[in-house]
């Protein structure tokens, strides 16, 4: 009799390992400057090895693309599906977005102005998707808005916004959410 051999139970234990060494890239990014996320550290994380790391990654620079790909993913999955010109989900969206995510990217954002290349170009990507994400929201409302309509609806709905209510004044998500939505409100209502 001859015994087949099951690849699943492998496969399966090597996807959760990836899980691990990405989810433990990530919550060190949300919490560390980018320069001080090693190797070691990630693996230590993930509860494997460095070399566990370098096979599943390829390298330091791997995990960080592989978290950016699952934030990216993770963003467009909150954000993505929001009916144009529907301003209470749109800030709902956003606000899902910011609770889950809104501490990796300011910590992504203070790191800007010392020049890390991964830092610098997820937070340019971040901008981008935010003003496109604005533009189709609200577009509904923009057909003859100027860009400074715009500017003022990416600014009211800005990171650094939540940021300001939520944890520097320490208000609670509806709160948050009726702020903004006032804020667009009055952004599109002056368009």
């Amino acid at each position: 009799m001859t015994r087949t051999y099951d690849m699943t139970n492998r496969a399966k234990q090597a996807a959760a390992t990836t899980e691990r060494i990405v989810a433990a890239a990530e919550r060190l990014l949300a919490a560390r400057a980018v320069d001080e996320v090693t190797l070691q550290a990630i693996a230590d994380g993930a509860g494997v090895t460095v070399q566990t790391v370098l096979r599943h990654m390829g390298s330091r620079d791997g995990c960080f693309e592989a978290v950016a790909r699952r934030v990216a993913a993770r963003v467009e999955d909150q954000r993505g599906g929001v009916q144009p010109g529907d301003v209470e989900a749109a800030v709902g969206a956003l606000l899902e977005h910011y609770e889950a995510d809104g501490r990796l990217i300011l910590n992504l954002l203070s790191q800007e102005a010392g020049g890390d290349p991964f830092a610098l170009r997820t937070t340019e990507e971040g901008r981008s998707y935010h003003r496109a994400w604005v533009e189709r929201s609200f577009a509904p409302a923009l057909a003859r808005a100027d860009r400074e309509t715009i500017d003022a609806l990416v600014a009211a709905t800005d990171l650094y916004v939540w940021k300001l209510l939520r944890l520097d004044l320490g208000r609670s998500a509806a709160e948050v959410r009726s702020v903004l939505v006032r804020l667009v409100r009055a952004a599109l209502e002056a368009a």
